[in-house]
């Protein structure tokens, strides 16, 4: 979308009247489906699609018939796809703290003839693969670990492969691997590809045994920043495709994808509530703040994200500075057609000034975005801040000062549906009283 777009929904000011009201997340359905439509190409249909829900559970019923699975991370988060009806052959249970409770709930889902199916779980530890051996009946995936608390050395991986006998009502069909986000250099991914292929190669001299799945994070990266190293994402992904048809292992994959599929669907919009200049310093206030918004990567608010706002884009205005650009399809539709300002110009064309974008938190810290230039800025115009679909909507301080949970609009091509209401947070920080 254009800024012409969301003044169309979101217009000038709060009003009952208008379709759609700031602050709020908005999530393009349509740039989502063509993300994973591109992901599938660049991979050439020979992987399957694990969405990690962490990243954003309002896209879940979404996605369901485009990905494969879904990760799951807590009893929460399973709790969600049963909402939505996910069936639980999609499940895949991960996460350090599995309790027995959570696996008995998830698999009485599967068993309660509203889906198919059983989920896949995944182990972390070893104790946890008694507690799961003990609880239900499931295949398993055993993650490797990448050198911190999660998963499993590859000693005990063989160990236990070694000794599956132990476990029969446990049946180990692969291994998983995610050691982290944002990777940009190739050469870690070949490193942990190839350290996958040797150790499967060794279950299978030592054990006997065939490994038949690989599910893999491989934590691509996307650019948040105007000053970013532009991601090529045809490229890192034909990488990572080239990694995987270079294992001595042939069996099925699956990229496991959060900030890589989702990031790209989503903007976050806040509009002005006021102007203020003080010892020299330009500020405008607006209805959102830092504990709606996060970018991965931020440094005290001195880069630029990209964002759609009345004189233009940052990508636009940093070009003028001769500054570094970028072409990634990890971004939304970032060219707009410009909103004439004042006697005729257009916004592009109209004197600016820098402003530092500060938020409605009553701390310091809530600045947004420092020294962004725009052209007369006034109460009740509003800013898109693009990429903001994975993560912000969860992962932000939101419960701090009590200020209310924005509201989040799905588009699905014109047509803006609200999914959640603003929500009142003062019940949440309050407590009864003895």
């Amino acid at each position: 979308m254009n800024y012409r777009d969301y003044i169309a929904y979101f217009g000038t000011e709060n009003t009952d009247t208008q379709a759609a009201q700031t602050p709020a997340y908005v999530f393009d359905t349509d740039a989502l489906r063509s993300r994973v439509e591109f992901i599938r190409a660049a991979t050439d249909g020979r992987v399957r699609i694990i969405y990690a829900i962490k990243a954003n559970p309002f896209l879940v019923p979404y996605l369901v018939d485009v990905v494969d699975a879904y990760e799951i991370c807590s009893p929460g988060e399973e709790r969600i796809c049963e909402k939505y009806g996910i069936p639980a052959s999609m499940m895949v249970l991960s996460g350090v703290n599995k309790q027995a409770g959570d696996f008995e709930h998830a698999f009485d889902y599967a068993a309660s003839g509203d889906t198919d199916g059983l989920p896949v779980c995944t182990v972390e530890s070893l104790s946890q693969l008694e507690m799961l051996s003990r609880t239900v009946k499931s295949e398993i995936l055993l993650r490797v670990t990448s050198g911190n608390q999660f998963g499993l050395d590859p000693e005990d991986v063989v160990k236990i492969v070694r000794e599956r006998e132990k476990y029969p009502n446990l049946k180990i069909i692969g291994l998983q691997l995610y050691t982290g986000t944002q990777k940009t250099r190739k050469k870690i991914i070949e490193r942990e590809v190839r350290k996958i292929d040797e150790l499967i190669a060794r279950i299978k001299e030592e054990c006997g045994y065939d490994i038949r799945e690989f599910e893999y994070g491989p934590g691509l990266p996307v650019n948040y920043f105007v000053d970013g190293d532009p991601v090529d994402d045809a490229d890192v992904l034909g990488h990572v495709m080239e990694c995987i048809n270079g294992m001595q292992w042939k069996g099925t994959v699956s990229l496991e994808m959060g900030r890589f599929l989702v990031a790209g669907c989503g903007s976050y919009v806040t509009r002005i509530v006021d102007i203020k200049h003080s010892r020299g310093v330009n500020y405008c206030i607006v209805d959102g703040g830092i504990h709606q918004i996060n970018y991965f990567g931020q440094k005290m608010a001195m880069r630029y994200p990209f964002m759609l706002m009345k004189n233009g884009t940052t990508e636009e205005l940093c070009a003028k500075d001769a500054c570094a650009g970028d072409t990634s399809s990890a971004g939304t539709e970032s060219a707009m057609e410009n909103v004439d300002c004042t006697d005729g110009k257009a916004c592009s064309e109209t004197a600016t000034e820098n402003y530092e974008i500060c938020g409605s938190l009553c701390t310091v810290s809530d600045v947004i975005i420092r020294q962004v230039p725009l052209a007369n800025p006034e109460t009740g115009d509003i800013l898109v801040f693009e990429r903001t679909g994975a993560y912000s909507v969860t992962e932000g301080i939101s419960l701090f000062l009590s200020r209310d949970l924005p509201r989040i609009y799905i588009k699905n091509g014109k047509e803006l549906r609200e999914i959640r209401k603003q929500i009142q947070t003062e019940e949440l920080n309050y407590g009864r009283t003895y």
